[in-house]
Parts: C-alpha cells; sequence; structure tokens
C-alpha cells in the first residue's frame, strides 16, 4: 500500500497500471470508485487528480491511516468521503451512503507500508516492538494475547494454515514452553525464538525465518482471509454493469481467494454439450488480466513492496440476478 512518506519523490504500489485498469469504468461524468484499502491515501489521490469527475469513497479500518488521509485528500473537498470501516462492509457502508452501485473497485490489500513502518504496532520483525499487530487498534486481541492464550493445536494450525510454515508444530511448541516462562510482550523475543526452532540448514535461504510466522499471527489477529472471502463478493455484488475491479494481493492465500471469486464468475455454469448458452448460465465476469500479472522492475524499483504483488482485474459484464 502507500508509505508514510506522501511527498513527490513516492510512487504508491503499481500506481499508474491500477489507474489504467480501472479508466475504462471511471472516466464518465458521476463515476463513483471505492478505494477499499484507503492506508495514506496514495491511490486516491491518484484516483481524484487523474479522473477530475470521479467521486471517491475510500474506507480503512485503522483510525491513525484515516486521520492522515484525510488531511491528504482534504483539497478535493466533498469528491472524496472516508469512512471507518473494514472492506467487507462496503455493501453497507454504500447503503447508508445511498448508494447503490459503483463503477470502480481498488484492493491494495496486506498491511499497509505505514503500519510496517511504524515500528510500535509490532508488524515489523526486523525491530523490536509490541506484539500488537491491530490494524484497527481499538478493537479485537494483539498477537501477544493470541500467542499467550492459544493453544498448541490452534497455533500450529495458524502458523501451518496462514504463514505456510513447514515447522509449525515444532515453533508452537517452542511457543508454549517460553510463555510459561514469561509472557510474551515483544517482537525481537519471538524473532529469536523461531530462528533458534527452525533448522539451520533451512534458515540460509527464504530470508528471516520469522517472516511467515509474523505473517501469520497478523492474518488471525484481523481475520484477513476471513474479511476477504467476504469482502470480494461483496464488493462484486455493487459493481454495476461496466464496471471494473482491481485487487493486489501480496501473498498466495489472497490471491487464490480472489482468483477462486473471479473465476467462477468469468465461467459459464451450463451443462456441457448444450447447443447455446442460456442467459442464466452465462458468465457475468470478464477477466481482464490472463491470469495474475506481476510488478515490472520499474515499479519494483519505485517500491520496493511491489515486488511479491500479484494484480487480477475484472469487469462486470452482465446483471448477475439473471443467474439461475
Amino acid at each position: 500500500m502507500t508509505t508514510n512518506e506522501p511527498g513527490p519523490k513516492h510512487v504508491p504500489v503499481m500506481l499508474q497500471r491500477c489507474m489504467d485498469a480501472l479508466a475504462p469504468a471511471i472516466s464518465r461524468p458521476g463515476a463513483v470508485v471505492v478505494d477499499a484499502t484507503l492506508g495514506l491515501g496514495g491511490h486516491s489521490e491518484a484516483l481524484l487528480t487523474q479522473f477530475p469527475e470521479v467521486r471517491l469513497i475510500a474506507v480503512d479500518r485503522d483510525p491513525q491511516a484515516l486521520k492522515l488521509s484525510g488531511e491528504r485528500l482534504a483539497p478535493f473537498g466533498d469528491r472524496a468521503t472516508l469512512v471507518h470501516a473494514v472492506y467487507d462492509e462496503i455493501p453497507e457502508v454504500l447503503e447508508r451512503l445511498r448508494v447503490d452501485e459503483v463503477d470502480g473497485i481498488l484492493f491494495d490489500l496486506g498491511v499497509s507500508s505505514m503500519q510496517l513502518d511504524e515500528a510500535d504496532r509490532g508488524f515489523a520483525y526486523a525491530q523490536d516492538a509490541p506484539l500488537d499487530m491491530r490494524m484497527d487498534q481499538t478493537r479485537g486481541i494483539s498477537a501477544a494475547e493470541v500467542l499467550n492464550t492459544y493453544s498448541h493445536g490452534d497455533l500450529a494450525r495458524i502458523l501451518k494454515v496462514y504463514g505456510e510454515e513447514r515447522f509449525a508444530g515444532k515453533i508452537a511448541s517452542v511457543i508454549l514452553r517460553e510463555r510459561e516462562k514469561e509472557p510474551f510482550t515483544n517482537s525481537a523475543r519471538l524473532v529469536e525464538l523461531v530462528r533458534n526452532a527452525i533448522p539451520a540448514a533451512t534458515r540460509r535461504t527464504g530470508g528471516n525465518p520469522a517472516k511467515r510466522t509474523f505473517q501469520a499471527l497478523r492474518i488471525e489477529v484481523n481475520g484477513e482471509l476471513e474479511v476477504l472471502d467476504r469482502a470480494i463478493p461483496g464488493a462484486l455484488d455493487v459493481l454495476a454493469i461496466g464496471g471494473r475491479i482491481a485487487v493486489m494481493s501480496y501473498q498466495s492465500l489472497e490471491d487464490r481467494l480472489v482468483k477462486q471469486y473471479f473465476a467462477a464468475g468469468s465461467t459459464s455454469t451450463a451443462p456441457p454439450g448444450l447447443p447455446f448458452i442460456p442467459d442464466e448460465h452465462q458468465p457475468w465476469l470478464k477477466l481482464i488480466t490472463r491470469g495474475a500479472e506481476l510488478a515490472t522492475e520499474q515499479e519494483i524499483e519505485e517500491n520496493r513492496r511491489a515486488a511479491p504483488v500479484r494484480l487480477r482485474v475484472a469487469e462486470r459484464i452482465r446483471d448477475r440476478s439473471k443467474r439461475g
């Protein structure tokens, strides 16, 4: 997402690629676009600047991000509406704003650069910080609470499923043993324990061995996959015919979910062998990207956090309600 350096040198992840992907749907006067992951507002600012007749509705679960992006987007006045919400609540947000459908939706998933860069949020394994990891620090349980209260089975499950960690069971055992000595509070201790729990030969490749554990904890604390599993179908429901949705995923679990929903909408449900396909079985989405597009070398140079990104774009081509 965006970093906390909103100056002219900073370019949000795959910025122009996203603008170009949404352009056919949001260039007309009166178009409405949703930034589902506002962050510090880099993508939103570009949407409002490049499409001077668009109305923006932007949501974020992080009150601090909303405050800072609100200052950034203030020059655009009432063209921008910022809402404190999680992105699976977009249909409800639009209903409150009396907006029936939208022409464009942008998702920039994962943790924002602001959250990564602020040490006291506890997202980054590279610096010692309180183990919080909540995107909205006004609600929910922290990563420390997960580490100090979850059973061995639950810890091993989230490390294996959300972190795709081969040594999930071993790491969970170490966490349970060490929390009996002293509850977990800060990240440096966890990083060291994870490093020591993983065989030396494995530690030599793949970057910091704590990366997968931190990813798993963050996804669990924020319910990211459950939220995304509700958010994508909810967003598709409010997308107008001719509207486009662009989703940037940073890890395979997110991208897999997005791929499944896009594939389901872009595939005929007619039984094989029919001489024609009835309307109710016609695809209602068209895939704009062939598979997932990767960042170019230039996009990675502009923002190194673009390196793992997978971008998928789809267009709504018919009324979904016609399906059986």
